[in-house]
């Protein structure tokens, strides 16, 4: 007998690591990219705020820190590392981790070398998966896997039945904003919009919110009055 279909992102988000990963994160444990004619494999592993080790949440953090900690500087919302990982810690935060097998002083060692933490959520009232954060090495960066680890994510979103994807992104990241765009993601209509202060200044804000629609809006049929004629009164009656 085939599966229940999920019921709600609230039901979804109490399902334990193994239950979740089965019903909506249907890939193998391995993803390959290729760097000059040669594929590397990368460990894909699924894991919540809750199962990420200390180490892999370090080095998740280090990932952030160094490729975004300026534009959190330069911006309104600023960069703590203690807000940023009590953040990381949200309970319904759920990771996907790429990870590099090496060795360490002899030692077999794996090494995080890029993440996209992502959450089954609500946001004015609709159903989304919202993207946190996605980040990656910089040997990892322009080989495709960013858009992999995104797709990844809108798959979730599609199986939970979510309307959308969303995101945030800061305006002064222009590749960023870039390659959302290529990924088919626009301006939501909650993103925030210039506002202009009593001194006539106008206030830009500093960052926008994106989403991608992944579930087809369903046209409600138009209601109309009918009212029946004597004719087609007379039709029914001789029926």
């Amino acid at each position: 007998m085939a599966p229940s279909p999920p019921t709600g992102i609230e039901t979804l988000n109490t399902l334990p690591l193994p239950s979740f990963r089965d019903r909506l994160f249907p890939y193998d444990s391995t993803l390959n990219y290729t760097h000059e004619g040669v594929s590397t494999p990368l460990i894909l592993d699924l894991q919540t705020s809750s199962t990420i080790s200390p180490s892999q949440i370090e080095a998740c953090f280090a990932l952030i820190a160094s490729t975004s900690s300026e534009d959190y500087k330069d911006s309104s919302i600023g960069w703590s590392r203690a807000k940023k990982m009590k953040e990381m810690r949200l309970p319904d935060l759920r990771y996907i981790l790429l990870k590099d097998k090496g060795r360490e002083d002899g030692v077999e060692s794996e090494s995080v070398g890029g993440f996209l933490s992502f959450m089954l959520t609500y946001e004015d009232g609709h159903e989304v998966v919202y993207c946190y954060e996605v980040h990656l090495s910089s040997t990892l960066q322009g080989k495709g896997v960013g858009k992999r680890l995104m797709q990844m994510m809108e798959e979730v979103g599609r199986r939970s039945g979510v309307e959308k994807a969303m995101l945030t992104s800061f305006k002064a990241n222009k590749l960023a904003l870039m390659f959302y765009e290529k990924l088919g993601y626009e301006e939501d209509e909650c993103s925030p919009r210039a506002r202009k202060l009593r001194n006539g200044i106008v206030k830009e804000p500093d960052y926008v919110i994106l989403s991608k629609r992944l579930v087809a809006k369903v046209k409600k049929p138009e209601v109309k009055d009918i009212k029946p004629s004597s004719e087609k009164n007379k039709k029914c009656k001789a029926g």
